[in-house]
């Protein structure tokens, strides 16, 4: 399952505006413009792209809003230092993760994660209603459908797990679906060679649908925790196992 930018769903091709957007991302986020660096000169940049100046002035404003580059006047465009980008904002999740992933890469990742799905499941068994809890086992039951087809799996495993944000109550858990769906996306593709497959997160899938409907926050909380490492664990042998000389 490849990683897809959020930008691109739902379309026959990408636009020139966010093909632009992604090359020069994943050039500042490899490394191949540092902090420091000006930006290519605008109209060398553009005749080498194919689009106008007005696009790269967009695309150099989208950059600027997710903390990577910086204008000024008799400066010019140039690349901010890592620690004023914005590192949760989806695209640059994307970026960062979106062709070479290493085990700190990952670690990193679920760290994001564990601090963000298990408070939102104890807090989604304290006030989900009827209807919602009816919902995630819909899901859930789409899961155990499509255990064996890896990508209808992780399409209901993304909007089971989007789903118990949103079923907290609390708008701001609800607007982080965008990035748990980044980084939930990223986890897939650095697992999708499990040789296990799906079915060992299943049941910790179920409890955590029955501790929702049960109305425990304590058992929804460590029913995520264990359901992350779980999937922790399949991305650290997935990526050990690519590490491996082929023989």
């Amino acid at each position: 399952m490849l990683l897809q930018n959020p930008r691109a769903k739902g379309s026959a091709g990408i636009s020139l505006h966010a093909k632009l957007l992604d090359q020069l991302g994943q050039a500042i986020v490899r490394g191949e413009l540092a902090p420091g660096d000006p930006l290519p000169n605008a109209d060398d940049w553009s005749a080498a792209h194919g689009v106008s100046r007005t696009v790269l002035r967009e695309v150099i404003k989208v950059l600027a809003g997710k903390g990577m580059v910086e204008s000024r006047p008799k400066i010019g465009t140039r690349i901010r230092d890592r620690s004023d980008w914005n590192f949760l904002d989806p695209d640059v999740l994307a970026w960062r993760y979106g062709t070479t992933t290493h085990a700190g890469d990952a670690r990193s990742l679920f760290e994001l994660r564990r601090a963000i799905e298990p408070m939102a499941g104890s807090l989604a068994a304290e006030r989900a209603n009827k209807a919602e809890i009816a919902k995630l086992e819909q899901l859930y039951e789409k899961m155990e459908l499509y255990v064996d087809d890896n990508d209808r799996f992780a399409e209901a495993d993304l909007a089971f797990h989007q789903a118990i944000l949103r079923m907290t109550g609390n708008e701001l858990f609800g607007s982080l679906a965008a990035l748990t769906e980044t980084a939930m996306l990223i986890s897939f593709r650095l697992s999708d060679d499990n040789p296990y497959g799906q079915r060992p997160s299943l049941p910790l899938h179920r409890r955590v649908c029955d501790c929702i409907a049960r109305r425990d926050p304590d058992g929804t909380r460590n029913a995520l925790i264990e359901l992350l490492d779980l999937a922790e664990a399949d991305v650290h042998r997935s990526l050990a196992a690519r590490s491996k000389p082929r023989e």
